[in-house]
C-alpha cells in the first residue's frame, strides 16, 4: 500500500500530509510519541483511580459526612470538565505542545500539593485544581492520533488506551501496599511521580505536523515529516508537500455528511479562521447531530465506567448499613477494598484486547453497540443481593465491556472531527463525560448507602440504553477513513 502511494505521488510531484504519513509508516518515531502520550493517559488514570481509595480514609480521619466524602470526588470531575474544554481550545489555537506543557505543569503542582493539604477545604481546592490539569487527557490522544497513518489506526489508538489500564492497575497496586502502612497522604504523593516525569520530559515532544499543516506552516510540517522519516528509516515521497489540495477523502466526507442531511450550501473556504469560535463550529448545522450524539455517548461511558469503579468500592467497603439485612453479604475489612479494586482493574485487559480485535474488523459503531449490550447484561443481576464472588465476577465483566466502549469512543471521536476543531471537540465531549463523573458519586455512594441498590442499578441501565441508541444513530463509520481537515460552514 505504501509503495503504491509513493509511486502515485512521484508521478504527480506533489503530496498531501496523509500521503506522507502513509509512506513514512508507523515506526520508532510513533512509538516514542506513543510512550509520552501514554504516560499522560496513565497519569490521568492514576489520579482518577485514587478517588476510590482516599475518600473513606479522609472521612474517617477528619470525621466527614458522606456528602463531604462524595464532594472530594465530585470536585475533581468538575475541574476536569473545565480543563477538558480549556485545554482543547488552547491546543487548537496555540498548538498541541503548548497544551501538553500546560496540562503537565498544572497536574504535577496541584496533585502534589493535595498530599500536604492541612484541612478538608484545602484538599477540595487542590483536588479541583489538579482536576483541571487532568482534563487535558484529550490533548494527549489527539496529539498522538495526528502522527499515525490511516492503516491500522484503530488498533494503535487501542494500544494507546492500554496505558490507562496500566495506570489503574498501578494505582490499585500502590494503594494496596501504601494505604495500610503509610496512609492516604503518601499515596497522593507517590502517585504524582508519573506527573513529574511527563513534565520533565516535555522538552522531547514535537509539534503535530497536522496542526502545522492546517495553519499554513508548511515548511515546519515538512521538517517534522522529514525527522519522522529519518527516525523510521524511510524516505518522504518525491515532490512537494501541498496544503491547498482537497483530497478525495475530504470530498467523500462532505458528500456523506450531505447524504445524512448534515450539510448543504457549504463554504469550503472557512478553514480554521482566527477568532472563529470552535464551540460554535461544533454546534453548526453540519456537526450538531454528531456532537450531541457524542456528548450522550461520552456521558454514558463515564457514568457506567466510573459507576462500576465506585460500586466496587461500595460493595467492598462494608459500610453499607443495609448489609446486616442481606443474607449473602460479607463485611469486608482491611485490604479487601484494595484487593477487589485490584482484581476488577484487570478486567480492563481483556476489554482492551476485545476492542483491539473488533475496532478494525467490525468497525467502531458495531463494536460500541455490542459492548454496551454485554455491559448491560452483566450489570443487570446486581439489582439483587448476591454472594460476594458473584458480585465481584459481575463487576469484573461489566468493567471489561465498559472500558471497551470508553476506548472505542476515544478512537471514533477524534477521527470524526476535522483537524481545526479536533481537540476542542474531543475536549468538550470529555467535559460532558466529567459531568457524569460528578453525578456518579451521588448515585454510587448516596443511593447505595441509603439502601437503594436496585434504583441505582436501574439508573445505570437507563443511561447505558440511551448511549447504545446514540451509537446506532451516529452518521457514519470511520474505520479506514482518513482524517478530514476541512471545516465547512453555512453561508
Amino acid at each position: 500500500m505504501n509503495n503504491e502511494i509513493a509511486d502515485n505521488v512521484d508521478n504527480g510531484l506533489e503530496y498531501t500530509l496523509d500521503e506522507a504519513l502513509a509512506v513514512v509508516g508507523f515506526g520508532k518515531f510513533q512509538v516514542l510519541v506513543l510512550t509520552y502520550a501514554g504516560l499522560g493517559s496513565m497519569v490521568e488514570a492514576m489520579e482518577v483511580m485514587i478517588l476510590s481509595f482516599i475518600g473513606p480514609s479522609v472521612k474517617s480521619e477528619w470525621g466527614l459526612s458522606s456528602g463531604q466524602e462524595s464532594l472530594i470526588t465530585t470536585v475533581v470531575f468538575a475541574g476536569m470538565l473545565i480543563g477538558a474544554y480549556s485545554w482543547g481550545l488552547i491546543s487548537d489555537n496555540y498548538g498541541r505542545r503548548i497544551g501538553l506543557l500546560s496540562v503537565a505543569a498544572v497536574t504535577s503542582i496541584f496533585a502534589l500539593l493535595s498530599a500536604f493539604a492541612p484541612n478538608y477545604i484545602s484538599l477540595v481546592v487542590f483536588r479541583m485544581l489538579a482536576g483541571i490539569g487532568l482534563g487535558g487527557g484529550p490533548v494527549y490522544s489527539a496529539w498522538f492520533l495526528e502522527f499515525v497513518p490511516v492503516e491500522n489506526r484503530g488498533i494503535w489508538m487501542v494500544v494507546f488506551s492500554t496505558f490507562w489500564t496500566i495506570g489503574t492497575i498501578l494505582e490499585a497496586s500502590l494503594a494496596w501496599i501504601v494505604m495500610p502502612r503509610l496512609g492516604w497522604r503518601w499515596l497522593l504523593a507517590l502517585s504524582t511521580v508519573p506527573c513529574f516525569v511527563a513534565f520533565l520530559f516535555y522538552f522531547l515532544t514535537i509539534e503535530s505536523p497536522r496542526y502545522l499543516y492546517m495553519n499554513g506552516r508548511i515548511n515546519e510540517a515538512y521538517n517534522v515529516l522529514k525527522k519522522m522519516a529519518e527516525i523510521n528509516q524511510t524516505e518522504l515521497p518525491s515532490g512537494i508537500l501541498v496544503s491547498d489540495k482537497v483530497t478525495e477523502l475530504n470530498r467523500e466526507f462532505t458528500n456523506l455528511e450531505e447524504t445524512h442531511s448534515l450539510s448543504t450550501g457549504i463554504n469550503k473556504n472557512a478553514i480554521s479562521k482566527p477568532g472563529f469560535s470552535s464551540l460554535f463550529m461544533l454546534l453548526s448545522p453540519r456537526l450538531i447531530k454528531t456532537t450531541l450524539l457524542l456528548w450522550t455517548i461520552y456521558f454514558g461511558n463515564s457514568f457506567s465506567y466510573y459507576g462500576v469503579v465506585l460500586l466496587t468500592s461500595e460493595f467492598s467497603s462494608g459500610e453499607n448499613k443495609c448489609s446486616s439485612a442481606n443474607p449473602y453479604s460479607h463485611k469486608l475489612k482491611g485490604s479487601s477494598l484494595y484487593k477487589n479494586v485490584f482484581i476488577t482493574s484487570f478486567a480492563e485487559l481483556p476489554g482492551l484486547l476485545l476492542s483491539a480485535v473488533t475496532v478494525d474488523i467490525v468497525g467502531r459503531k458495531i463494536s460500541m453497540a455490542l459492548m454496551y449490550l454485554f455491559g448491560f447484561m452483566f450489570l443487570l443481576p446486581l439489582m439483587f443481593s448476591l454472594y460476594k464472588i458473584w458480585t465481584t465476577a459481575l463487576l469484573f465483566g461489566a468493567r471489561m465491556f465498559f472500558i471497551g466502549t470508553f476506548t472505542v469512543a476515544g478512537v471514533y471521536c477524534p477521527e470524526i472531527y476535522p483537524t481545526p476543531v479536533r481537540t476542542t471537540g474531543v475536549g468538550v465531549a470529555s467535559s460532558v463525560g466529567r459531568i457524569a463523573g460528578m453525578i456518579c458519586p451521588l448515585v454510587a455512594v448516596d443511593l447505595m448507602s441509603g439502601c437503594h441498590q436496585m434504583a441505582a442499578i436501574i439508573l445505570f441501565e437507563v443511561v447505558i440504553i440511551l448511549s447504545g441508541i446514540s451509537v446506532l444513530l451516529l452518521p457514519f463509520e470511520t474505520k479506514g477513513r482518513g482524517l478530514t481537515d476541512i471545516v465547512a460552514v453555512y453561508n
